[in-house]
């Protein structure tokens, strides 16, 4: 855990991170997708509670929240025993439930949590995954949690036409957040499949960044991975975003070719966006079960 937080320290104090955050509300938001299928897709809890102990030393408060793909960010945390790892640190739990409805940029109207967006800093947690929609899920990725419940579902089927029509939407939700950085876990990534399911790689990354197109750009490289297979960046560099470009990115600490010959292995061929409709019926109930008996 010491070279953990040690490894934070050293990421956050690049990204600028001031001395003392005392009164400072701090929203940790963690990739907590599921309680099932393999721990590898959700965020690390030893991450989470590295994290959680390093803002704690800052003096901030500390929040932690996700709307999952099924139940709530409570039994997720439970189920993969994360609990048990933070629970010594002084962490607001807050649930994603407060519905916000958002215009975006590019003819988008979607439905956030307010839960999500009342903090000082957002610090986005994502873990480096294969994707079978998305070729992989990194930062901007997981800024989909802040999209309330089935409403996920409901933004697969009504926005996923097209990989790049989702991928905008998603590049869209960057706006709406507070000031934010990100913290990619790396250390153990899980490939060949995902977002559930897929093998374990022992990476070793951490990787910090104050853009998630940035780092989404810096993974690709690190993972060796053609940036043209993978629709965020895709959808980034048509509008010319800063972080979609290889040549705007620094890094001061390690550099993405001391990572090369991983081995990692994305998705050849991508699945639909929008999901089928017993899938999407399925996953609508299970959220109507889990709200009953929460």
């Amino acid at each position: 855990m010491r070279v953990l937080k040690d490894s934070l320290e050293s990421i956050c104090a690049h990204l600028g991170l001031p001395p003392t955050l005392t009164g400072q509300k701090i929203l940790l938001k963690p990739n907590l997708i599921s309680g099932h299928g393999s721990y590898l897709s959700c965020t690390s809890g030893y991450l989470l509670a590295a994290l959680a102990e390093l803002f704690s030393d800052h003096g901030a408060h500390i929040l932690l929240g996700d709307s999952p793909a099924f139940g709530s960010a409570e039994s997720v945390l439970k189920k993969r025993k994360i609990e048990s790892l933070i629970s010594r640190f002084d962490i607001e739990l807050v649930e994603f439930i407060t519905p916000v409805k958002m215009v975006l940029a590019h003819d988008f109207t979607i439905t956030v949590s307010a839960e999500a967006l009342a903090c000082d800093l957002f610090v986005n947690i994502p873990k480096i995954k294969a994707h079978k929609q998305m070729f992989i899920t990194c930062a901007v990725k997981n800024l989909f949690g802040i999209v309330l419940g089935m409403r996920k579902a409901l933004a697969h089927l009504k926005h996923g036409s097209t990989h790049l029509r989702f991928a905008d939407l998603m590049l869209d939700l960057i706006a709406l957040l507070p000031a934010n950085i990100s913290i990619a876990d790396g250390i153990e990534a899980m490939h060949r499949d995902g977002p559930i399911g897929g093998d374990q790689l022992d990476l070793g990354c951490l990787a910090g960044a104050d853009d998630p197109v940035a780092m989404d750009t810096a993974i690709l490289q690190l993972l060796e991975l053609d940036m043209n297979k993978a629709p965020i960046w895709q959808a980034a560099a048509k509008r010319d975003m800063p972080g979609s470009k290889v040549d705007n990115l620094i890094y001061p600490l390690r550099k993405p070719e001391e990572f090369h010959g991983s081995g990692f292995i994305a998705p050849d061929i991508l699945y639909p966006v929008p999901f089928n409709p017993a899938r999407f019926m399925l996953s609508s109930a299970r959220r109507i079960f889990h709200a009953a008996h929460r």
